[in-house]
């Protein structure tokens, strides 16, 4: 199902990937001057039908830079709970410098996202079941290697900062699966709260997961498996993001466009409220550069990217992409 007749393109320049779920594209900024530079089609052949992409993760190497997303093939972005029965998912590779689609493995189930280890060799991707699952596959064959099981209705796939661990949100019975990515052994089942859709990676020895129907974040502590803080929020969470750089959290608040950001009270070890400032309708996922003096925010109901200055939380752009657009990544 690969598909090597695509024309290459050159993107040998920092870049943020963008990937729009209803258009089935990938929009490509240059960083230098924010503007959308290339787009790849994701639905290329009849044998190449590629329709919701959601979720992606990148991993790069001197010369090489792959891009992987998750194509659960339906529209997630009103929220992540309950599965379609029957419906499979895919797993697309892109060559991140090529635009060119390397790989587009499809699975049994639907998938949140399909995210690297943290060494590049392999590619794990979320069965969206009541008996829930993980795939692992051999990123250079995409064979098969381990199927784990996990809670109900896995969502989003995501790894600890120094890669000791992996986490998947198992949004169907509100706990959290945590994984050795060596032994692919379950070292600990974290219960949080309602409907969690992903542990996002703390640079703090922290993951911060966002509990959709919960409207709270669970504080993770990587070294002891567990729930260090619950931060209350009043909406629903499009994701968490952790800026090391400004010890801030930042969360998305879709349903308002905005973006709510919390800061560290004075004994260091509690989240506390800080502020809130505009992105765009649907605000939902966050990247920063890794300077971290700039934040990208993709906006999926109103088609845009906003990019802010992260210094002083002020919106310096919107930039006009596909039609709903989710995850991102950024390449540099």
């Amino acid at each position: 199902m690969d598909d090597m007749d695509m024309p290459e393109k050159n993107i040998n320049y920092p870049a943020a990937y963008i990937v729009n779920g209803e258009s089935s594209t990938v929009s490509v900024i240059k960083l230098a001057d924010n503007t959308v530079a290339e787009t790849i089609e994701l639905m290329t052949s009849p044998g190449n039908m590629a329709m919701w992409p959601h979720h992606a993760s990148v991993f790069s190497i001197f010369e090489v830079s792959r891009i992987a997303i998750g194509v659960p093939g339906t529209d997630l972005s009103a929220g992540h709970a309950g599965n379609m029965g029957g419906m499979k998912g895919k797993v697309l590779i892109i060559d991140g410098l090529k635009g060119t689609i390397i790989k587009n493995l499809e699975v049994p189930a639907m998938n949140h996202n399909a995210a690297f280890s943290p060494d590049g060799c392999e590619i794990w991707t979320s069965q969206m079941e009541m008996e829930g699952k993980v795939l692992v596959f051999d990123a250079q064959n995409y064979t098969l290697k381990n199927t784990i099981r996990v809670g109900m209705e896995p969502a989003e796939v995501t790894f600890s900062a120094d890669g000791t661990k992996a986490y998947v949100a198992n949004g169907g019975d509100n706990t959290v699966s945590v994984i050795d990515p060596a032994s692919k052994a379950i070292l600990a089942t974290i219960p949080v709260g309602e409907n969690p859709v992903g542990a996002w990676v703390g640079f703090d020895g922290k993951m911060y997961l966002d509990n959709e129907d919960g409207q709270s974040i669970s504080v993770i502590d990587v070294a002891t498996n567990a729930v260090v803080q619950t931060i209350p929020l009043g909406f629903m969470p499009g994701s968490a993001a952790h800026l090391a750089s400004k010890k801030e959290l930042w969360v998305t608040d879709p349903d308002n466009g905005q973006v709510h950001f919390w800061t560290l009270d004075a004994s260091g070890n509690q989240w506390v409220h800080g502020g809130k400032f505009q992105a765009g309708a649907g605000a939902h996922a966050v990247a920063f550069t890794s300077d971290g003096s700039t934040a990208y925010v993709t906006n999926q109901l109103a088609a845009s990217v906003s990019v802010l200055k992260v210094a002083d939380h002020v919106k310096i752009k919107d930039i006009p992409v596909g039609k709903k657009p989710n995850g991102i990544v950024i390449k540099q």
